[in-house]
């Protein structure tokens, strides 16, 4: 057992590195719990020749005692419950909302930190999560799921010190644990270090390298900008990235709970944008609306606000002359194809995964013209049959295709890649010019 108390959080990596060395030649994805164990990961990862990004889960606290946790949800969206949920009468519509909420913050956490940069893919890599320290493991062990979810090939967790109940309840979740020191009993974490400075935000954002809001994508030939849109009353926050020579425009619309910053949705626009197509990702509620479960399912609203941003769209100079293509999903889908029902002009197709067309009715689908691709994971078999009947009653050219393997989320390793690829590919097809780039 290493001899405590560390003298620092540096002092603490440094011994990480080196119980971690045999990782070295493996090019290793280090993942860190911000805020505490982002500069130590970033030596982490820097003595074993790895990358480093974060992982970001948030406890759900129970209703009026928010201390208490009664699950976590990761910045994927994907809510874990405890057995105590229910009999602390955390019904469904308070998960939903809290989860939304955190998601949120979330996801303002990770650009904040990160830019527009989706998260780093975990499939098929050599993954260590790292935190200063464990004395419940909750929230180590939220991470390890969440990372888990997405496919790497070998997770470790790695801790400079932990609880001995912490350690047992994260190393099943791992392939590997290693874990410095194990007092007992256990005190706070920070009585096991010298030096345990809290660290701030900069802090982290120095460490992980970040650019601000306005730094260029990871392709240089494209153009990002955070904008400011006017939406009848209100401004809605927009992010906007303009390849060069772009083949067409292409308008994101979100999930309920979510927002423009969904990991998902930046993953797609990200691939979107290296096939030469500018994305506009852009929330279509007021953070005081976002907090009303009804607003989030009131289509009608949501397909006004696709329409005005598209009107935006055509008073811009740079943006009016492109091919313009929909992209939602789940409630944004919904959103997307009553919109096209109701004035599909200026829209060249629409993209919908893991949609909600059942929340646009009947009479609306009846007069979509658009041509339609609905992207439906396989083993989402409720949301299969809905988009089923809803292709069997659009009037207009549509496709209904099913990723094998893939839930509602598509969070499985490489589901969400094939997502991409599909809507490229359609957008080719179907915005003008775009076959021609």
């Amino acid at each position: 057992m290493t001899g405590l108390p560390f003298h620092d959080r540096p002092d603490a990596a440094r011994k990480l590195a080196s119980a971690l060395a045999g990782l070295r030649g493996e090019r290793p994805l280090v993942l860190a719990i911000p805020r505490g164990a982002v500069p130590m990961a970033r030596l982490v990862a820097d003595s074993l020749g790895g990358e480093l990004d974060i992982v970001l889960v948030k406890k759900i606290g129970a209703p009026g005692n928010p201390e208490l946790a009664i699950g976590s949800v990761d910045e994927y969206g994907t809510i874990a419950l405890n057995e105590n949920a229910d009999w602390l009468g955390a019904d469904d519509t308070y998960v939903e909302s809290e989860a939304a909420r955190l998601l949120a913050e979330m996801q303002s956490r990770r650009v904040r930190y990160l830019g527009r940069a989706p998260p780093t893919r975990l499939a098929g890599r050599t993954v260590v999560v790292v935190d200063d320290g464990m004395a419940t493991g909750a929230t180590m062990a939220s991470a390890l799921r969440a990372a888990r979810r997405q496919g790497p090939a070998r997770l470790v967790c790695a801790i400079p010190v932990a609880s001995r109940e912490a350690l047992a309840l994260v190393t099943p979740l791992a392939d590997d644990t290693v874990c410095l020191a194990t007092p007992a009993p256990f005190g706070a974490v920070g009585l096991y270090y010298r030096d345990f400075t809290q660290v701030d935000d900069q802090d982290v954002i120095a460490a992980l390298g970040a650019r601000d809001q306005g730094a260029p994508c990871m392709d240089s030939t494209v153009r990002s900008q955070t904008l400011r849109i006017p939406l009848g009353s209100a401004w809605h926050e927009a992010d906007l990235a303009l390849p060069a020579k772009a083949r067409g425009l292409v308008v994101f619309a979100h999930g309920s709970g979510s927002s423009r910053l969904s990991a998902r949705n930046q993953s797609v626009a990200q691939a979107l944008n290296q096939r030469g197509f500018a994305t506009l990702l852009f929330d279509l509620l007021t953070p005081q609306e976002g907090q009303k479960p009804a607003a989030r399912f009131d289509i009608p609203l949501l397909a006004g606000r696709v329409r005005a941003v598209l009107d935006w769209v055509g008073t811009q100079p740079a943006l009016a002359p492109l091919g313009l293509g929909l992209f939602g999903a789940s409630t944004g889908a919904a959103a997307a194809l009553l919109a096209a029902a109701l004035d599909p002009s200026g829209i060249a197709a629409i993209v919908s995964r893991g949609g909600r067309p059942d929340l646009v009715g009947p009479r609306e689908l009846s007069l979509v013209r658009t041509p339609t691709l609905l992207v439906i994971g396989g083993d989402d078999h409720e949301v299969l049959a809905l988009n089923r009947r809803a292709a069997a009653a659009i009037p207009g050219e549509v496709e209904l295709v099913v990723v094998p393997g893939a839930t509602h989320l598509f969070e499985e390793p490489g589901k969400l890649d094939q997502v991409a690829a599909l809507a490229g590919d359609f957008f080719e097809r179907h915005l003008p010019g775009a076959a021609a780039y």
